[in-house]
């Protein structure tokens, strides 16, 4: 079962694989507590939400849930290379299982600040007797073994939190898996995550951009805002509920103004008014865009300092505000690359906003044998997945860069305006 904690929402997917075939069998989607920017800060309610949303998905599935695979998120997280050696034998004699989490270990001593905690490590190659290149080196003979890899690391207060209120939910935790690591393998396909691409999470409390290359995490930056701070605009600028301006953004929100409409016209409650205000879709999307403006341009920037822009992947869009009309588009122009938005294919699923549930029950399903022995070296937990690096802990090889988008010139005519919009209600 999969988990996803997120800032406002905790989706549950339960799926069993059958001949090579992921089939969901329950889904839980209840709104969160106890959580901010995608951390948790209380873990009481947490622990409710996350009991509710599992109790949902039970129901639907028909089975009892105990063990589940939690997504992790990107907060303060680091990334840096590891190094481990053992020396077999005297003789020359076959890699063994246990072998292999022996030199996983050696690699784990890497002194750390007493308010960090090794999380994962990643295996990258094998080397027997200074043969290189080597995925799995059980059942070879050698009488040295090496590994280089990835080691992660977090911070003990985020991890310690996520764990109490999964267990104090009456779980047990089979795998923490990092979503960026996750989601590559559910949205990319082989070539994007071999030359370099750009994933973008558009969450409910945060935004998260994480770079692939080489079939790596190369880099992740996580930006403060996200679905919430676009609702709160709304809820200020047209001086509704929040209640009433989320359901206004779902139902008429475009993240494209030149998308709207200024004809089409729909009701607002006004706090203290008893008769609705009309506003077009074009005014709504304005205020939408700004918002999602901010985001992007704070994101390029962290990008730009690593040329990950220059990766011919481009960028692929998810979360739930991923679903906004015109959020390709819009994004497209600001990052000055290719966009795409992916949905899950999955029926009942089709939503971004279910990606990151989806993606950690498919990748924990297809993870290599080897990568679980590795990971069974970090700790009790059998297999914890890789987190995120700041920006000095990667360098991305670039390519050739993408054709401007042709809309650029329009977006220029009326960014002015967009631009006022926080000048005008936020300062």
């Amino acid at each position: 079962m999969g988990l996803d904690i997120g800032t406002t929402s905790i989706k549950v997917i339960v799926a069993e694989k059958v001949k090579g075939q992921l089939n969901v069998i329950g889904v839980g989607n209840q709104p969160s507590n106890g959580l901010s920017r995608g951390v948790i800060v209380d873990i009481d309610q947490a622990a409710d939400a996350i009991r509710s949303a599992v109790n949902q998905a039970q129901e639907k599935a028909s089975v009892e849930i105990k063990d589940v695979i939690v997504s992790v998120p990107a907060n303060m997280l680091k990334i840096e290379p590891c190094n481990g050696l053992i020396t077999l034998d005297d003789q020359s004699r076959e890699i063994t299982e246990e072998d292999v989490r022996n030199v996983a270990a050696s690699a784990l001593g890497t002194s750390l600040p007493t308010e960090r905690e090794v999380i994962d490590i990643q295996p990258e190659e094998f080397i027997v007797d200074g043969f290189d290149g080597i995925k799995d080196p059980r059942g070879m003979v050698g009488v040295r073994l090496e590994m280089r890899g990835k080691l992660i690391s977090g911070s003990k207060g985020i991890m310690h939190n996520l764990q109490k209120a999964v267990e104090k939910a009456g779980l047990n935790i089979m795998a923490t898996v990092l979503t960026p690591l996750a989601e590559s393998h559910e949205m990319l396909n082989d070539g994007e995550q071999d030359f370099g691409t750009i994933i973008v999470d558009l969450g409910g409390g945060q935004t998260t951009a994480s770079v692939i290359h080489d079939h790596q995490l190369k880099y992740a930056t996580t930006d403060p805002e996200g679905g919430a701070y676009i609702t709160k605009d709304i809820s200020i600028v047209l001086n509704t509920s929040m209640t009433s301006a989320e359901k206004i953004k779902r139902d008429y929100g475009y993240a494209d103004s030149l998308q709207a409409s200024a004809d089409n016209e729909f009701p607002v409650d006004v706090v203290g008014q008893s008769e609705p205000t009309y506003i077009d879709e074009r005014y709504l999307a304005e205020i939408i865009e700004a918002r999602l403006s901010q985001i992007f341009d704070r994101i390029k920037d962290r990008l730009n300092q690593i040329q990950a822009l220059d990766l011919p992947g481009g960028i692929v869009l998810t979360g739930g505000v991923a679903a906004l009309p015109g959020i390709a588009e819009l994004a497209a122009d600001q990052f000055n690359t290719n966009v795409r938005v992916y949905i899950p294919d999955q029926m009942g699923l089709r939503h971004p906003s279910f990606t990151a549930a989806l993606s950690l029950v498919s990748y924990f399903a297809d993870l290599p044998d080897v990568d679980m022995i590795v990971r069974s070296a970090v700790g009790a937990t059998l297999t914890k997945v890789p987190k995120l690096a700041s920006s000095q802990d990667s360098q991305i090889p670039v390519s050739e860069k993408s054709t401007k988008p042709k809309r650029q010139t329009q977006k220029k005519k009326r960014g002015e305006g967009i631009k006022n919009f926080f000048s005008d209600f936020f300062d």
